[in-house]
């Protein structure tokens, strides 16, 4: 048998709005990872973005041991050994990044969701994904909005010695609020940094429904926003952890439950799933 080094794990997590891969070797060690938007043709992208992956990695599909797919779009991705939720594998995912997390908040571009881990695991979880207030996708429009770049968000928002209140975190009222305050002549950091803290205390709100225990890891695309996560800490009181790439928790998660799984059945002596039917699936590989 191959030393555990010389095997390789692959989690793909296709979210609503970005897809991420991430590949380890058997030491858990991060080989390759690569983050797009996520298209219309889910199968096509899915397997666009592993073979980007592969190439980063240096590495065949062939080494590949185990693949695990999650995200929303899970289900499209036809070359995976099996499909975990998003759920699971970004718990798994933050603890390997953070021992000591105890509670999780993930805002990415659709929805927000907060967990509670135990020893690597889910116990809990809460989630707002009935409309786009306090997600990516909320920043974007209101970003737009306001002639600004996404990214540009965060270091503005820092700027602002007034924040004012944002009544509404409904994106269409909330827009029009902006474009109220504009005109009334409220700088745009002001402005900025009152749509953080809306965020903000909407996010820790739904993380105190849950029970805030241990440290908290912050991820998701919002996390990348240094607006938000200063924010979530002043609404929290204390410090939240980030990973230095917030939005690969879940791929890396579900790339780790494909390494313990596969270890496992070869501790047990039981075949591993077959390379065959994986290959037969990648369409990159034909």
């Amino acid at each position: 048998m191959k030393s555990a080094g010389s095997l390789y794990f692959a989690g793909v997590d296709l979210g609503s709005t970005m897809t991420k891969v991430v590949i380890i070797d058997g030491d858990g060690v991060i080989r390759a990872r690569v983050e797009t938007h996520t298209g219309a043709e889910h199968r096509r992208l899915a397997n666009r973005v592993m073979e980007q992956a592969l190439k980063q990695a240096e590495l065949p599909f062939e080494e590949i041991t185990y693949v695990i797919a999650t995200g929303y779009g899970r289900i499209n991705v036809p070359f995976a050994d099996r499909q975990i939720t998003e759920l699971t594998c970004h718990a798994r995912g933050v603890t390997s990044l953070f021992p000591s997390a105890r509670t999780a908040l993930d805002i990415g571009g659709q929805d927000a969701k907060g967990l509670k881990i135990k020893d690597g695991k889910l116990t809990n979880f809460v989630m707002n994904d009935k409309c786009a207030a306090g997600t990516g996708r909320f920043l974007e429009v209101i970003a737009k909005t306001l002639g600004l770049k996404l990214e540009e968000l965060g270091d503005i928002s820092l700027k602002s010695q007034n924040r004012v209140n944002i009544s509404n975190t409904c994106t269409i009222f909330a827009q029009q609020e902006v474009i109220s305050r504009l005109s009334e002549g409220v700088p745009v950091e002001d402005i900025v940094a009152g749509l953080h803290e809306a965020i903000a205390s909407r996010a820790v709100g739904m993380l105190r429904r849950l029970g805030i225990e241990g440290d908290v890891v912050f991820t998701g695309g919002v996390a990348k926003n240094k607006g938000v996560v200063r924010a979530v800490q002043e609404n929290l009181g204390h410090q939240v952890l980030v990973p230095d790439d917030p939005l690969i928790s879940g791929a890396l998660g579900a790339a780790l439950l494909g390494k313990e799984i596969a270890f496992k059945s070869l501790e047990k002596g039981e075949p591993l799933p077959k390379k065959e039917r994986r290959l037969a699936e990648a369409t990159f590989y034909k």
